[in-house]
């Protein structure tokens, strides 16, 4: 959902948009009723991973990466988080309004839709992040799912990882001790997950769950190890055919979840900076993938709402209904945008 490198030398725009596709696909076993179990890589890996789950590990994971990099590239703090502003708030207002205000057309409630407190809510709440409102009630209340935009659940966790990642700015300069911070944190994270996830997992911080700090910000901060000791560089067609291989007899042995922060995370990375030309391209048409992450859930609602489709037939139509918006997001909003990146903040 991020902004990487330019699209001529990488293919992080179409991994992008792979994963949030991806999430769309999980997506539409949930909110159609159907059993998830039945979705293909779950039911292959025996449980071990989704299409979701890969999904939204890839996204942290490239995330991690760009994001230490444009940390890196920074004047300062204010620079650092204007961009990081510019590229999460305009495009999630606009979802949420729009969201909104087309909301009375499937509205069921008891209460008057004006009279709903929750409508007065929902848009402040999740523009805080942290007093996330998944839906109003009288909204989809009759689906299968009750929520209005449950994707947007993850936003808080990645805005979070970024603002973590202000506390290596003052030590930017040092590649040696940034290397040894973002080890040390990857080190703790894997430990944590691997021997004392039962203990943190039910717990929460500003409403996030522990499991999810816990699994997606050791996607994080793997991704952001990797660009402190620029992986590019060490990055072989060998690691990755090795790494693959790993990941294949982890899951055939079921030790998936041990060692999926650092497999999946050389693969997605090794996968990203292979050259693949016609994937490498793919990012002219713009990087759809946060617009498609974001309008995918209320278009698949709605669509269950109006037509009560199944599985299948939701999925294909919501893949390409949601592509379309999110490529309406990235040019009239993401875009324009993002343009103000280019205005640097200097400090007085």
């Amino acid at each position: 959902m991020n902004i990487g490198l330019s699209h001529k030398y990488n293919n992080f725009d179409f991994l992008r948009f792979l994963f949030a596709v991806f999430v769309v696909i999980s997506h539409s076993y949930a909110l159609s009723g159907d059993n998830e179990v039945g979705e293909g890589v779950n039911w292959l890996s025996k449980g071990q991973m989704s299409f979701s789950s890969i999904g939204l590990s890839g996204f942290f994971v490239i995330s991690g990466f760009f994001i230490f990099q444009s940390l890196q590239r920074s004047e300062n703090l204010l620079d650092y988080l204007k961009n990081r502003f510019l590229r999460l708030f305009p495009a999630l207002f606009v979802v949420l309004l729009v969201s909104l205000l087309l909301s009375p057309l499937v509205y069921n409630g008891d209460t008057p839709f004006l009279e709903n407190l929750q409508v007065y809510t929902y848009l402040p709440n999740n523009l805080s992040l942290y007093l996330f409102q998944s839906g109003i009630k009288g909204i989809f209340d009759a689906n299968p799912y009750h929520s209005i935009n449950g994707s947007l659940w993850t936003i808080r966790y990645e805005f979070s990882l970024y603002l973590a990642l202000v506390l290596l700015f003052y030590i930017k300069g040092n590649k040696v001790i940034t290397q040894t911070l973002l080890g040390l944190a990857l080190t703790i994270l894997l430990i944590t997950y691997n021997f004392f996830l039962e203990r943190f997992a039910g717990s929460s911080i500003l409403g996030m769950q522990g499991y999810h700090i816990l699994n997606l910000g050791t996607f994080f901060v793997c991704g952001s190890f990797l660009a402190s000791i620029e992986f590019k560089k060490y990055n072989s067609k060998w690691i990755l055919y090795v790494s693959m291989i790993l990941l294949l007899v982890s899951i055939y042995y079921h030790f998936y979840s041990e060692v999926k922060h650092i497999l999946l995370t050389i693969i997605v990375m090794s996968v990203g900076f292979m050259p693949l030309p016609f994937f490498s391209d793919f990012g002219r048409i713009g990087d759809m993938s946060y617009g498609i992450y974001i309008y995918s859930f209320p278009i698949q609602q709605t669509l269950v709402y109006f037509f009560k489709l199944h599985t299948y037939d939701l999925m294909l139509y919501s893949v390409f209904i949601s592509i379309g918006f999110g490529y309406l997001s990235w040019d009239l909003i993401e875009k324009k945008a993002l343009s103000f990146k280019k205005k640097i903040i200097h400090k007085h």
